[in-house]
């Protein structure tokens, strides 16, 4: 008669348990990266009354075996699982707002141990680290030297001071045509700006002179400096308007004004047989140059971070370098993982070292910039679960209630 008592407190306080654990769930409902848990049972400790007998040796014998009688004893919690599912996407626009698609996790340090979570709610701090904003832990990745991503794994760190360097024009383009009808003698003059390597400003021009039927001579000249060499050429074209050559086969170098080193500046015509640079047909002149590749020094306007992680910063000077990106950690058995609060969670001895990588490069997951995942919590099935658990929480008191009667009634039998 004990028994039964045992047996309904065992099910009154693992009931209670599962509560607890919907309950949490329910609460936990719009937290951003939550994970939900869910409890099993399993049987406690059944005694053996009476045990198993096999059947006679003699198969003519008309008696059998027998089965063991066992009286179980209750119930225990078996396990309490967290349960990874990918929770919903929620849009929020803002650029340090990431969610992973997959089965990954951010990492985060607080300067002494690693931590790793779901909840991508990061934001920038005073030192501009990248930083989970319920704690303040420094989110984890690797950094680059001059746009080149280096291999070390560091706090992710993104000063809004950073500078990108000038750089000197190492090469400009021309595109367009040169009147086959113009006039010996006829003119064009197309000018860009090109730099230094300290990012000083410069006009360069170039002057195309008609000097035959299907020759230009061209003449390069630059503002505040020295021309050095490769300031004269001449151009041929073939009887189809089509560049022959020659291609001049050195740079035209200048001497800055500035002080900075001697400029040395590759003037691609086009390529010889094609019109996919200048050209000479019966059409108006419209040769100019058309684009180069220096720059000026810039200052961090704004970072950008694409579906692996990388971020990219865009300077002031039109410049866009890669700055950093941001790890992953996978497990083999994520589920293992110990939770620790604050959204976090850490190794176990059950849950396999963590196993970094990046987006596309070890990784399997993807990471959505501006967008959070939100809880993987089903409140249809949390309620349903919550009804089972208070009707087996009312089942097993009714249980230790009735064995409570039946006691009373054998202490009634003094009477």
């Amino acid at each position: 008669m004990m028994r039964s008592l045992f047996s309904g407190v065992s099910g009154l306080r693992n009931h209670q348990v599962r509560m607890d654990v919907i309950g949490n769930n329910i609460a936990n409902v719009n937290t951003v990266g939550f994970k939900a848990s869910r409890v099993t049972f399993e049987e406690a400790f059944a005694q053996l009354v009476q045990g198993a007998s096999r059947p006679p040796g003699d198969s003519s014998d008309v008696s059998g075996g027998v089965n063991p009688v066992q009286v179980g004893l209750g119930m225990n919690i078996g396990s309490i699982d967290l349960l990874f599912t990918q929770g919903n996407l929620e849009t929020t626009g803002v650029t340090t707002d990431l969610a992973i698609q997959g089965d990954s996790f951010f990492v985060v340090s607080d300067g002494v141990s690693k931590y790793f979570t779901r909840s991508g709610n990061f934001q920038l701090d005073a030192h501009g680290r990248l930083v989970a904003s319920t704690n303040g832990f420094v989110v984890q990745g690797r950094l680059a030297v001059d746009g080149v991503l280096t291999d070390e794994i560091r706090d992710i760190r993104l000063p809004f001071g950073q500078k990108s360097a000038a750089k000197a024009t190492e090469k400009v383009s021309l595109a367009g045509n040169l009147n086959a009808e113009a006039p010996e003698g006829a003119t064009r003059e197309t000018t860009i700006t090109v730099y230094d390597a300290m990012g000083a400003r410069y006009q360069l021009t170039i002057t195309f002179e008609k000097t035959g039927q299907t020759t230009w001579d061209y003449t390069v000249t630059v503002t505040n400096g020295t021309v050095v060499s490769g300031d004269r050429g001449t151009l041929t074209f073939d009887d189809q308007g089509r560049l022959t050559g020659p291609i001049p086969d050195r740079p035209f170098v200048f001497t800055p004004d500035s002080g900075a080193k001697d400029v040395s500046i590759t003037i691609d015509f086009g390529k010889e047989g094609s019109i996919a640079g200048l050209s000479q047909f019966a059409s108006p002149s419209t040769a100019v140059l058309k684009e180069q590749d220096g720059y000026t020094m810039g200052d961090l306007q704004r970072i950008s971070i694409d579906n692996t992680g990388t971020i990219t910063g865009a300077f002031t000077n039109g410049v866009t370098l890669t700055l950093g990106q941001i790890v992953l950690a996978d497990f083999n058995n994520p589920a293992g993982l110990i939770r620790v609060g604050d959204n976090m969670y850490e190794v176990s001895a059950n849950s396999g070292a963590a196993v970094l990588g990046f987006a596309g490069e070890g990784s399997q997951s993807t990471i959505i910039s501006g967008a959070l995942e939100m809880s993987n919590v089903d409140l249809a099935q949390e309620f349903t679960n919550m009804i089972t658990a208070q009707r087996g929480f009312q089942s097993n008191a009714r249980v230790i209630s009735t064995a409570d009667e039946m006691l009373q009634e054998v202490v009634n039998l003094k009477r």
